[in-house]
């Protein structure tokens, strides 16, 4: 018969991840409101504080990156102090995780982040190159509670980031295995720390599926969640973030674990009830997760108010002219985009074999709200197309390496019927380049911008929408002419590749220009990893667009129709 506990304590972990720079509750393409950002986040977790009890608040990292905001503090007004480590600090944020976008603007920008927090950093798993030991403080924090709970929280990166980080930005670092680093901290934090209760809090997702445990993605160290449920003895919670996901109410192997999404548009709540037994000391005697959303929820007027400045300066640059634009690239639907040549994506390819000298050149629409950009253009309207801070490398290919990464981009594509077969009616090709059918019986023609296609007919393959969805994964190519067939099996869809009116060959190579994340094998392009570097331009691409269209003043849409996809 087991005894009944001599006390019991309830604690509350929340839990934020993948923010990317969100505070105000607004779009920053179109002012409209957005139902995400830490200052509705902060009201949540004030509820959560005023019910009383032990309460701790674990950020899971890829907060200082991702919005204008962020971008402006990193590179317009780096000695300005960082408005989202000024909400963190105001708001108490117990301690934040290292994520893989924090290193996106550089060491520089990461060390001042980190020395303007209040709060600790945690990272076991991100190290010096040559003494071992972690880079950024302490790998975990010990909080002893009421009663002399201890709880341990320690902080874990996926360690996949040297494959898509500019070297640059990570030099003199090393990035060690999640799991096999777990194992020998939780033991510390188990035997020598006498934790009580064990808290991961691991910028990285699952590998696998939470109920069955099947492999549910290409088997890398990116994400390890599940091996560290499984593998690692010891762990109560584990706090996830990276993927974008929405977990709670789940259980791993008896771990709690959670993922709130991204954006602030989720608090992740993990609920551990604790006893403590005569002899024995405190242990977690039961625990769930959920999710709370800010849908709905006010925003914190202290984050607004602490912001606001950083925010009127921001919004100023967005909205300084740039040029204009003759001809038409707004992005009307993103499908259509993906289909046929356009002039938005031609544009981009165009800059950066313009800067760069290569004779071809990829790029992606990298999220399903990119706006396009309209005639009068403006620094708001670049960065919302062009999202991230990459840079640009030109690295030597042979021609299987590009067909490679074609038939890769080419799985992005799935026929909705399932079915996979032609069926019937002839194929033709609309004005933009993109393909559609005719004399079949389907639901709904449309004819925007001049395209011509057969809504309905052509959906996004699963694997490019799990764990995430993955648009920036989709590469379309300018300075080579080819057709994709995705009417055929995965692998076999490339039926024209050629560069200056010759067939690409095989065994030759070629220079192309791409963005870093992109030459370093990012998206599971591997084909690219660790090939010759034949330049290297270190300077953001969306200043690269920006500075491209203020020294022409008038730019030119055009549209010279060298790909297209056959469905």
């Amino acid at each position: 018969m087991t005894a009944a506990p001599d006390r019991t304590l309830d604690l509350t972990i929340l839990s934020t991840s993948d923010i990317h720079g969100h505070i105000i509750p607004k779009h920053y393409a179109n002012h409209l409101p957005q139902e995400a950002g830490l200052a509705k986040i902060a009201t949540l977790v004030e509820r959560e504080r005023a019910r009383g009890g032990p309460v701790l608040w674990i950020d899971n990292g890829d907060l200082i990156q991702g919005t204008p905001l962020a971008y402006y503090q990193a590179r317009i007004a780096p000695d300005r102090a960082n408005p989202l480590i000024a909400a963190m600090n105001e708001l108490q944020v117990d301690a934040a995780a290292i994520g893989n976008h924090e290193f996106n603007y550089g060491l520089d920008h990461l060390r001042r982040a980190v020395g303007e927090s209040q709060f600790p950093w945690l990272a076991a798993n991100i190290v010096d190159a040559a003494s071992g030991e972690p880079v950024f403080g302490k790998p975990y924090f010990v909080r002893e509670l009421e009663g002399g709970v201890r709880v341990a929280v320690l902080g874990l990166c996926t360690p996949y980031i040297p494959n898509w980080e500019n070297p640059s930005h990570i030099a003199g670092l090393g990035f060690l295995d999640a799991v096999e680093t777990a194992k020998r901290w939780v033991a510390k934090l188990r035997d020598e720390e006498r934790a009580d209760v064990v808290v991961v809090t691991y910028h990285g997702g699952f590998e696998r599926d939470l109920e069955t445990g099947e492999q549910t993605e290409t088997p890398t160290d990116e994400n390890q969640g599940y091996a560290l449920c499984r593998d690692v003895p010891g762990i109560d919670v584990l706090l996830t973030g990276h993927q974008h996901r929405t977990i709670a109410g789940v259980r791993v192997n008896g771990v709690v674990v959670s993922q709130p999404g991204h954006r602030g548009e989720n608090v992740a709540k993990v609920s551990l009830q604790l006893e403590l037994r005569e002899g024995r000391g405190w242990a977690v005697a039961g625990g769930s997760s959920e999710l709370l959303s800010v849908a709905g929820v006010e925003a914190d007027e202290r984050v607004l108010q602490l912001v606001d400045e950083a925010e009127r300066l921001t919004q100023s640059w967005l909205d300084t002219p740039m040029g204009r634009v003759e001809g038409d690239m707004v992005v009307r639907d993103p499908m259509e985009v993906r289909l046929g040549d356009s002039p938005l994506i031609e544009f981009i390819n165009k800059v950066q074999m313009d800067i760069s000298g290569a004779r071809i050149s990829n790029t992606a629409l990298f999220a399903e709200d990119s706006p396009g950009i309209p005639s009068n253009v403006t620094m708001r309207d670049i960065v919302s197309n062009y999202i991230y801070p990459n840079t640009l490398k030109v690295i030597r290919i042979s021609g299987q390496d590009m067909r490679d990464a074609l038939e890769l981009s080419a799985s992005y594509f799935a026929r909705s019927d399932g079915s996979g077969s032609t069926g019937t009616g002839d194929w033709e090709g609309g004005d933009s380049g993109a393909a559609y059918w005719r004399g079949r019986a389907v639901e709904e023609e449309v004819d925007e911008g001049g395209a011509a296609y057969w809504r309905g007919r052509v959906a996004v393959n699963p694997k490019f929408l799990t764990p995430k969805p993955q648009p920036y994964n989709y590469d379309m190519w300018e300075g080579i002419s080819y057709v994709l067939d995705i009417r055929r099996p995965e692998g076999d869809r490339v039926v024209q590749l050629d560069f200056e009116g010759e067939p690409v060959r095989m065994d030759a190579e070629y220079d192309v220009v791409m963005n870093n994340y992109r030459s370093g094998g990012g998206g599971n392009y591997l084909m690219f990893k660790d090939k010759p570097v034949v330049r290297d331009i270190p300077t953001d691409v969306s200043e690269l667009i920006a500075d491209y269209i203020l020294r022409r003043g008038t730019i030119e849409a055009t549209l010279d129709r060298n790909w297209k996809v056959v469905w």
